[in-house]
């Protein structure tokens, strides 16, 4: 496949220090041929970690659309979040609804997607950009 048509790999991970507790996302994409296409982090205050997984795909998935992509591999260390977009496990909590719903839309821009849920090791680039947006943050000493 080449072009849109193409499979990318988007790697997402939130971390949360203390549940609820200092937050931060991270998105990882990576082209069909496995190159670093884009690197992403955000701080995101006091949350949970739940929450921070939602809002790392948020933020992956908007980035795929800026860029045009349609065949996409979603790949999260979180069983919950997964589980949840895969239709195996209700959404109970109002605002991991919210985000649920978010993500379900961005998901439908997309002529192809695939959910998986890896192991941590397999995720250690989204797991490093999460963990750095909260550091920056604390050197900042920013709120949250």
């Amino acid at each position: 496949m080449t072009g849109a048509q193409a499979e990318w790999l988007l790697m997402v991970d939130g971390a949360a220090r203390g549940n609820p507790g200092k937050a931060g996302c991270g998105a990882a994409i990576f082209d069909e041929n496995g190159v670093t296409v884009k690197e992403l982090s955000r701080y995101l205050g006091t949350t949970t970690n739940n929450v921070a997984e939602y809002e790392a795909l948020l933020m992956g998935l908007e980035a795929l659309v800026a860029l045009g992509r349609k065949n996409i591999r979603v790949q999260s260390d979180s069983e919950l979040m997964v589980r949840q977009l895969n239709g195996q496990y209700r959404v109970r909590d109002a605002k991991l609804q919210l985000l649920f719903e978010r993500a379900l839309d961005l998901l439908r821009r997309f002529d192809r997607c695939t959910m998986l849920h890896v192991r941590r090791e397999a995720n250690k680039l989204a797991d490093k950009l999460a963990n750095r947006a909260i550091d920056d943050a604390c050197k900042k000493n920013l709120p949250g």
